[in-house]
């Protein structure tokens, strides 16, 4: 059985990750690696099993988070649907059996809010995980006078923060933003639409999400 920590000891895996990476950093994007990455694992497993997933079910959930920007590598457009033509060829190469293939590959193809959809339960914890790390740490550009609406909106984020209440079958995203260096409107100038999705992978669990900004509840 392959194991999330076999998928990070990948050399495949490791290269494409950090050179997908570099590729976004000469573009200006945000960070995409290992930070990124391993948080998005991390967290798309704690929705599972939160939810009452079984602990298989978590660490594909963690594997998906953990390979869903494979695709950067090759171009930032279509990259969740060359990503998941590659977890297929490699994850089939390390011996995964063909169903948790098919899990995991339509996770990654499905995260990116452009024609994404929480087709399965691993792809909608997928979507809330990687949709809500928002943060000023994944920023890159130092030089905050040239910052795009994509800096400054993330930069304004002083913590992002996914609460999931299995009990009330509650999800939700709080955060704080530095009105002073981005206005909320902004953020939903580029962020509405992840938002909305968060809210059909959030229901595809039989949860509902609530958004928070600043303590005020906007979805």
């Amino acid at each position: 059985m392959v194991s999330l920590e076999d998928v990070k000891q990948n050399r495949v895996v490791k290269t494409f990750i950090e050179k997908g990476n570099e590729h976004l950093g000469v573009m200006g994007y945000t960070d995409h690696g290992y930070l990124h990455l391993s948080l998005v694992s991390r967290l798309s497993q704690e929705i599972m099993l939160k939810l009452g997933y079984e602990q298989r079910i978590a660490e594909l959930a963690g594997i998906a988070g953990y390979i869903h920007d494979l695709g950067n590598v090759i171009n930032r457009n279509g990259h969740s649907q060359s990503g998941a033509l590659m977890a297929q060829e490699i994850l089939r190469r390390m011996g995964m059996d063909v169903k948790e293939v098919a899990i995991i590959c339509a996770a990654v193809g499905n995260h990116d809010e452009g024609s994404g959809h929480p087709v399965n339960e691993v792809a909608a914890a997928l979507i809330l995980a990687d949709k809500s790390h928002v943060h000023r740490n994944r920023v890159r550009n130092l030089d905050v006078a040239t910052f795009d609406i994509h800096d400054r909106v993330n930069y304004a984020v002083e913590y992002s923060i996914l609460n999931i209440d299995e009990e009330n079958r509650v999800i939700s995203m709080e955060l704080a933003i530095d009105t002073s260096i981005c206005p909320v409107m902004e953020y939903f100038e580029i962020f509405l639409s992840r938002m909305l999705m968060c809210r059909r992978a959030a229901n595809f669990l039989n949860c509902e999400f609530e958004l928070i900004i600043n303590g005020a509840r906007l979805l």
